[in-house]
């Protein structure tokens, strides 16, 4: 907990520092989400910083968890959320995954998703697995994409 919470602070004081740099004004809230350290940024129009489809989340996430990793030698599973990004993009996945759930143990056949990023792919077996179905990724970065596969 004590090792997440230093990585929460070092991803805090970068993003801080990346605000200021741009310009920008921004809240930051650290939190421990199970096994690895949350920070949500929220602000007056942070858009940008999420990008079309979250790419630019994506990778200020990945520089984010580069500055984790410089300060402590340990590779960091960080999350970024910036306006509530994140949070939103969840509840659609578990939503469509709901459906498409129902739609694989109706027809008894396999569903395949669109390619995803690792976040949503993750989104999308944690609602398959807790629903009792298994799911697959196949493909390669950046098509990388999720299967539902019936019981």
């Amino acid at each position: 907990m004590e090792r997440l919470e230093a990585e929460g602070d070092i991803a805090a004081d970068y993003l801080e520092e990346l605000l200021d740099i741009a310009d920008l004004d921004g809240d930051l809230d650290m939190d421990v989400d199970g096994d690895r350290a949350s920070v949500s940024v929220v602000g007056a129009d942070l858009s940008m910083l999420v990008g079309r489809e979250g790419q630019v989340l994506e990778a200020l996430q990945e520089l984010t968890r580069l500055a984790v990793y410089r300060e402590t030698g340990e590779r960091s599973r960080l999350m970024l959320d910036i306006s509530g990004y994140r949070a939103q993009k969840r509840e659609e996945l578990e939503a469509l995954a709901a459906t498409l759930i129902s739609e694989v143990r109706a027809s008894g056949q396999r569903v395949e998703l669109e390619p995803m990023s690792s976040f949503e792919r993750k989104v999308v077996h944690d609602a398959v697995t807790a629903a009792g179905l298994v799911s697959e990724s196949e493909g390669a970065e950046p098509s990388r994409y999720v299967v539902i596969l019936p019981e």
